[in-house]
């Protein structure tokens, strides 16, 4: 009976071993295209950090229903605000021509591909926010897109700012000239010292300054009572940190999150967002 289970076993272990090539081909199949696409990104963009990118259709149809679900929207009307975004050719036109004119033009591709950004958009067009705060805002292309919704919002009534802070006093190129820059501010300085002295309430913030996650607790802590009903708190860092999940539980508010699939080499970020049910 012993000799049996031994011959079963070393049977099982030989044919686990053969097995080893037709694994690697499976995994090296799904994955075929991706040295030439990283080859064709490493030719064709300038960016060497805070990459941008489309989103792939399904992952986008994804989004939708995120945020349907988040801002109890219609289906339609989200998709109505998404191709908003995705059509504002004179948006399109301002930032190829902004980055072109930028002394960062060497590091940023001039083509507006705004991934999860797209959701930014949305929340803003949904919530009609009075303010908005976004923590870190580098070149400015969250920013300009959301002082893009806002615009929008105010042609509809429905007047709002967005407050960017960040660290660096180069931050923030894309929001500085007409008509986009009468709908937002970039506040220089440290993100949790300017929280601690920020003089509005906040109907959406958006956190992506130091990627701590200790310091991400901090801005939470900082800004949790100037935070009005039916806020919306969103971490950019969500994909990598528990800690938005942590101050959701605290607070009582509900927690879902948002994974981009872009077109594309890069794995993505995503949305992760806290807001009271």
């Amino acid at each position: 009976m012993k000799s049996i289970l031994t011959y079963v076993v070393n049977k099982l272990s030989f044919a686990s071993v053969l097995l080893v090539p037709l694994r690697f081909y499976n995994a090296a199949k799904t994955y075929t295209s991706l040295p030439w696409q990283i080859l064709k990104w490493t030719f064709t963009s300038k960016e060497w950090t805070n990459y941008t990118y489309d989103l792939q259709d399904l992952n986008q149809e994804h989004l939708i229903y995120f945020i349907s679900q988040i801002t109890n929207t219609e289906i339609i009307k989200v998709r109505e605000y998404i191709a908003e975004l995705e059509n504002d050719e004179k948006l399109k036109e301002y930032i190829r021509e902004t980055t072109l004119k930028s002394d960062r033009s060497f590091l940023s591709d001039t083509e507006a591909r705004y991934g999860r950004r797209l959701g930014w958009y949305a929340f803003t067009r949904i919530k009609k926010p009075k303010v908005i705060v976004e923590t870190g805002v580098d070149k400015g292309l969250g920013s300009v897109v959301l002082a893009a919704a806002l615009m929008k919002n105010a042609s509809e009534g429905f007047e709002g700012h967005i407050y960017g802070t960040d660290i660096n006093p180069k931050a923030g190129y894309l929001l500085e000239k007409e008509p986009y820059n009468s709908y937002g501010t970039i506040i220089y300085g440290d993100s949790i010292e300017t929280l601690k002295s920020f003089p509005h309430k906040i109907d959406i913030i958006i956190t992506d300054s130091n990627h701590d996650p200790n310091y991400e607790l901090k801005e939470y802590e900082t800004i949790k009572d100037r935070l009005n009903p039916g806020c919306l708190v969103i971490s950019d860092t969500a994909h990598h940190s528990n800690k938005l999940i942590e101050f959701a539980e605290t607070m009582n508010w509900n927690f879902l999150y948002f994974q981009e699939a872009p077109k594309g080499w890069f794995q993505g970020s995503g949305i992760g967002v806290a807001y009271k049910g």
